[in-house]
């Protein structure tokens, strides 16, 4: 069921706001989808999704591969007859203040702190369509 990503209903956001375990799929550069076990916070009123990784990491580079129009990903999460999932264009930013943003809202949403990484950067999804049933 198609959602305003922008306006979810109370379920909905509720879903997002609860600790589970979530999935983003990045394209690889032949086309195929890397599905990749993650944390993500979803904010509505500024229509984003937050994912903070490794610069490393090859979800990362899948990001960056895509240049500066972004690339498009998911970001889903499911229990038992619940889903969500969360579509959009994805950048990889390096801001120092929009990580600690991420970070504080990554534990608050897992009740955890996230453990330190000095090559921690954001996946910021812009969210075009959100979808489930909550």
């Amino acid at each position: 069921m198609a959602l305003d990503p922008r306006h979810p209903d109370p379920a909905y956001l509720a879903f997002w706001r609860e600790r589970h375990v979530c999935t983003l799929t990045t394209l690889r550069p032949d086309g195929t989808p890397h599905v990749v076990p993650i944390g993500v916070t979803y904010d509505p009123g500024a229509g984003l999704a937050r994912v903070i990784a490794s610069g490393h990491s090859r979800k990362v580079a899948h990001v960056r591969a895509a240049g500066e129009d972004g690339a498009r990903v998911a970001v889903c999460q499911m229990a038992g007859k619940r889903w969500a999932t969360l579509e959009g264009t994805a950048r990889v930013r390096t801001e120092p203040e929009l990580i600690a943003d991420a970070e504080r809202r990554y534990t608050e949403r897992y009740e955890r702190t996230p453990r330190p990484n000095p090559h921690r950067v954001l996946i910021e999804i812009t969210i075009t369509r959100a979808m489930g049933r909550a």
